[in-house]
């Protein structure tokens, strides 16, 4: 019998009184293990997946003057199932307090059916950097179904309402929304001092927000070549 999760993980990181950095929560559940560094805590696959069925979920809370990164060792393979699988990230940070979310690219596998969902609600003076990417599909086989939704709200009013929806290849084959692009991947930053002109390339876009925010998006044939231009992107951002 095939077994599915329902995993919650979660990560606090308070500033204590000598101005240090502490994590007082850091709960790893089912195929979520979470390992803590001195630069970051790593998001460690403990099992296989998400499998179709799935549903992993991870809190982040970076209380007020404090700053935390989150990384991942390896990609993560989006695999099929009876069901659909979902991701869940819901992130608050304080006033003064930053967090930089930067995980490996997910890889939609042929047949799977996925969804993630993405959360950040940012109290006045936060500051974030988040950074997703996106595989269609492992080498030599069509991309499965996927959605991503990203929700981000800065001292409680809307800066960024985005979601793409890949469907089904077998009933859909229109080139419409990422043309014949293997990957697709962006970089939210959400803080001051950054670009506030628009600037286009081959396969990249940075777009300032109506807001303190800058949306870097690129598309790519290949993992490299996004990453490449993912940080180009960023570059320009900080400019």
């Amino acid at each position: 019998m095939t077994r599915h999760y329902t995993a919650h993980a979660a990560v606090r990181a308070e500033r204590d009184g000598a101005g240090r950095v502490r994590l007082t929560r850091l709960r790893s559940d089912g195929p979520y293990a979470l390992r803590a560094t001195p630069d970051a805590v790593h998001l460690v696959g403990a099992a296989a997946g998400p499998l179709g069925g799935d549903e992993l979920n991870l809190d982040l809370e970076v209380a007020a003057g404090a700053a935390l990164a989150v990384r991942s060792v390896a990609s993560t393979l989006l695999l099929p199932g009876p069901g659909e699988s979902t991701t869940r990230v819901r992130a608050a940070v304080g006033h003064g307090a930053h967090l930089d979310l930067a995980l490996e690219p997910a890889v939609a596998a042929a047949g799977c059916r996925h969804r993630a969902v993405t959360d950040f609600a940012l109290e006045a003076g936060a500051t974030l950097r988040w950074r997703e990417e996106l595989v269609l599909g492992r080498h030599g086989e069509p991309a499965g179904r996927y959605s991503g939704r990203v929700d981000v709200t800065v001292g409680g009013r809307p800066l960024l309402r985005n979601e793409l929806r890949l469907p089904d290849p077998d009933l859909c084959t229109s080139g419409a929304v990422l043309g014949d692009a293997r990957c697709t991947g962006n970089v939210l930053l959400v803080g001051p001092g950054l670009a506030a002109e628009p600037y286009a390339a081959d396969g990249l876009a940075v777009m300032p927000l109506a807001g303190p925010g800058v949306l870097v998006t690129a598309l790519a044939p290949d993992s490299a070549t996004l990453r490449r231009r993912l940080r180009h992107g960023e570059e320009r951002a900080r400019t």
